[in-house]
């Protein structure tokens, strides 16, 4: 997401694994892979079966969830029906700069000008919908994206853009630059606390040491993923929220013996949960 470019079109593809018709994916293959036998291997890895309860099934349409080369074919799908359309026919058409940026069925499309995003997202969901794709009526949006001195938000968001789990928006550095901030989005923030509440519920029981590097991990496993310049705020949240999580479990070990605040910190002064540090500085 560069400077410059003020509007950004937000998707996400819909049932993406369960969408997909196979009979475009084969042609799709052949328009790359002309081996025989890897086309055979390809086609008995579309048609293996799905066990559900007991009970063996063959979806007529997408790739075997859980399938080891699902993945893969989902993406060579995705590449022609998103990326090389893009490449081939929809950036030549732009007016102004253009880029686009995915990962599996999320994508974002920077635009430099309102009336190429307005274009592209008039188009998008017509050409999904010819290989039976749709978009996430409620992940797909049309935001003004643009430096804070500009009018900011538009009719359908607020001049941010939630993307991998991250919410990216414009602001200004001490400096006085206009800079892209980026702070783990409010959904992940509370996914992340009540999965450490209920770590911490589950293992109560374990012995300290155990919990203690578990939690270490879990903060060392977060830090890694949204340990990105700027959000260390978040970061350190995170990091209360499973000290009073671990704090409130451990003092429902034994109905005789709470463990207080005034007792966990002792217990802190030799286990200290890692300090938040920003891992990616971009």
């Amino acid at each position: 997401m560069t400077e410059g470019m003020g509007w950004i079109v937000a998707a996400e593809v819909r049932g993406d694994f369960d969408s997909i018709d196979s009979t475009r994916l084969r042609e799709v293959w052949r328009k790359r892979i002309n081996d025989g036998s890897m086309l055979r291997l390809l086609g008995k890895g579309l048609r293996a079966g799905v066990m559900e309860q007991g009970a063996l099934t063959h979806p007529e349409t997408g790739v075997v969830q859980g399938g080891v080369i699902s993945p893969v074919l989902a993406h060579v799908f995705l590449h022609h029906v998103r990326d090389a359309w893009f490449e081939g026919e929809g950036r030549p058409r732009m007016q102004g700069r253009c880029f686009l940026l995915r990962f599996a069925d999320d994508f974002v499309i920077g635009c430099e000008l309102e009336a190429d995003a307005r274009k592209i997202m008039t188009v998008l969901p017509k050409r999904f919908a010819r290989f039976g794709l749709t978009l996430h009526p409620t992940k797909t949006a049309l935001i003004a994206f643009r430096k804070p001195k500009a009018p900011q938000g538009s009719e359908s968001g607020n001049g941010t853009c939630t993307f991998l789990g991250l919410t990216h928006s414009g602001t200004q550095s001490r400096q006085g630059f206009w800079v892209m901030k980026r702070r783990t989005a409010s959904k992940r923030v509370r996914r992340t606390k009540k999965s450490l509440w209920r770590w911490c519920r589950n293992h109560r029981h374990a012995p300290l040491q155990y919990q203690y590097q578990m939690l270490c991990a879990k903060r060392r496993g977060h830090d890694q993923y949204y340990g990105i310049r700027g959000n260390f705020r978040l970061l350190e949240e995170v990091r209360r929220a499973a000290e009073r999580a671990w704090r409130y479990w451990l003092s429902r070990r034994s109905s005789k013996s709470a463990s207080g605040w005034k007792k966990f910190w002792k217990l802190m002064q030799t286990s200290i949960l890692p300090i938040p540090r920003i891992v990616h500085n971009i």
